[in-house]
């Protein structure tokens, strides 16, 4: 049971940050095409609901992150590749904190200014 669930919270975290991402391209397209004043405040619309789209994913994405946290305490590879391997993931963890910062930011001033 705790493998499924394992495999169902990684499927689900993955699945949330690709959500996310998809958002910020929504709102990029959607902001690229604004020029149409008639279309200007359903499109400024559509984008606001995308961009809190995208806040749900993030959280969906740290409470997945959380729960995968504590499914990698095994010493499969032994104790020297596991230190190796907890220092690479969180250096990808910090770099891609500052990915979903900055875009998130860019999709806010998108949507938002």
């Amino acid at each position: 049971m705790k493998n499924a669930l394992t495999v169902i919270i990684g499927f689900v975290h993955d699945f949330a940050s690709g959500g996310w991402a998809a958002t910020v391209f929504a709102v990029a397209y959607i902001d690229a095409r604004e020029s149409d004043q008639g279309a200007t405040a359903v499109l400024g619309e559509l984008e606001r609901s995308f961009f809190w789209i995208g806040i749900a994913c993030i959280a969906v994405v740290f409470a997945t992150g959380a729960g995968r946290t504590f499914t990698y305490v095994d010493q499969h590879y032994g104790p020297e590749a596991e230190r190796q391997r907890r220092r690479l993931l969180i250096i990808k963890h910090v770099v891609l904190v500052v990915v979903f910062g900055a875009g998130t930011v860019w999709q806010y001033t998108m949507a938002f200014g």
